[in-house]
């Protein structure tokens, strides 16, 4: 046993694999203890936020300033609103309404947006321009107004005799805050989903219930197609035709097409992520059945399984004692291959709406629902998908990478 356990650690493919299954797993147990948040509680008033650092404006303005003279602050400040596709943008406005294109110079900011301020009007009506167009412009020079200033902005505030707004303060342009010193601040390293919650928190729930979820279905299907193996092939005569009879039977039927029957059948109402997990197992068995039942008809006629049967053994105890240790190499690589095949078939019900029903836990399929749902992919918000397709294939990955180190030890085809 322990020349064997030690064979399977020197594999590197396996051990490549399993320390990317154990990071996921970690960080699944690690990451809840040290931010407990609630992983669809909504926080953000708005839809996909993107990742970043986000500082409570109230705070920094009564948090304590300081003077920072740096040369490109002006130029970051007029280059976060007036880029190169801006700069086209107006150029295009400014060409249709009749200004010659030789007498627009997109790189001097000064005349560009001269010219722009002096000649855009809202209301004009150009040729041609569709009304998404026009929204767009109007967003534009909405976000133009004062690009140019040197001077900061006035804080201003209620006077409570008058009701009229006094100037209480100033922003300077060259103030800043130390983000330490703001008491609100929050970290978004993947921003917020379409319901405007931390995708981080959601993705790492989501994963830890998608393990669940396959470890559950792969444990039934394996159980049942191990049971089934091992009596088709060592009882065989008629419990072998049964047997073979079903698993014919649920292998001419693609699984995929049987579960969104029964997912369909069953109902939103009673779709959770347990139940999800033992549908897929109990349709998962025939491939584990058919494969351990060849090994066992290969062992059923060893000379240690006559002697056991001279023995007057019973057939369980030779079923458990005489030809199971022979397969369980071959049942744990089994075994691995039905969690990785139970994720991807719940992520895919789940894409399709007919995974775990979406107001209790997240999943990683659910993940990816919503994410289409509501047309992230469309409009650039990679962040409420991609890190859910990294995810699942890490998971994947890790998991093929194990099975094949496994493989590599106890297949003698495959031995170096």
């Amino acid at each position: 046993m322990k020349h064997t356990i030690r064979q399977v650690f020197r594999s590197g493919k396996f051990v490549v694999g399993c320390i990317i299954f154990l990071a996921l797993l970690l960080t699944t147990i690690v990451y809840p203890l040290i931010f407990r948040r609630p992983p669809l509680e909504i926080i953000a008033q708005g839809t996909f936020f993107p990742p970043g650092i986000y500082v409570n404006v109230y705070d920094s303005i009564g948090s304590p300033t300081y003077t920072l003279n740096l040369d490109d602050a002006a130029a970051n400040r007029i280059g976060s609103k007036l880029g190169d596709t801006e700069r086209q943008a107006m150029t295009d406005w400014l060409v249709a309404d009749g200004i010659p294109k030789d007498q627009i110079d997109t790189t001097n900011t000064a005349q560009l947006v001269g010219l722009w301020e002096s000649n855009y009007d809202p209301a004009r009506d150009v040729a041609g321009m569709t009304y998404a167009k026009r929204m767009y412009y109007q967003r534009l020079n909405t976000s133009l107004q004062g690009i140019l200033s040197t001077e900061g902005v006035i804080v201003a505030a209620n006077n409570p005799q008058s009701g009229a707004l006094e100037p209480s303060g100033g922003v300077a342009q060259t103030d800043y805050v130390n983000i330490s010193e703001v008491p609100n601040v929050r970290v978004l390293p993947l921003g917020t989903d379409n319901f405007g919650r931390d995708v981080l928190s959601e993705l790492v729930k989501a994963t830890a219930i998608s393990l669940q979820i396959g470890l559950v279905a792969g444990t039934v299907a394996t159980l049942i197609g191990l049971a089934l193996g091992l009596l088709a092939g060592y009882v065989g005569g008629l419990m072998d035709d049964i047997i073979m009879f079903l698993t014919n039977l649920l292998t001419v039927i693609p699984t995929f097409v049987l579960l969104i029957l029964i997912s369909f059948s069953i109902g939103q109402e009673h779709r959770g992520p347990f139940t999800i997990a033992v549908v897929i197992g109990l349709t998962g068995w025939p491939w584990t059945t058919r494969a351990v039942r060849a090994q066992v008809m290969s062992l059923r006629n060893r000379d240690h399984v006559n002697l056991s049967k001279l023995s007057g053994h019973s057939v369980a105890h030779i079923i458990v004692a005489d030809i199971l240790p022979y397969v369980a190499s071959y049942v744990v690589m089994a075994f691995i291959l039905q969690i990785s095949i139970g994720i991807l078939f719940e992520a895919s019900l789940s894409i399709l709406g007919l995974g775990p029903r979406t107001t209790e836990v997240p999943t990683l399929g659910l993940m990816m629902n919503w994410a289409m749902i509501y047309q992230a992919q469309i409009l650039g918000k990679w962040w409420a998908y991609l890190p859910v397709v990294v995810t699942i294939a890490l998971i994947t990955f890790s998991m093929n990478l194990m099975n094949t180190g496994l493989d590599q030890v106890f297949n003698p085809a495959l031995r170096d």
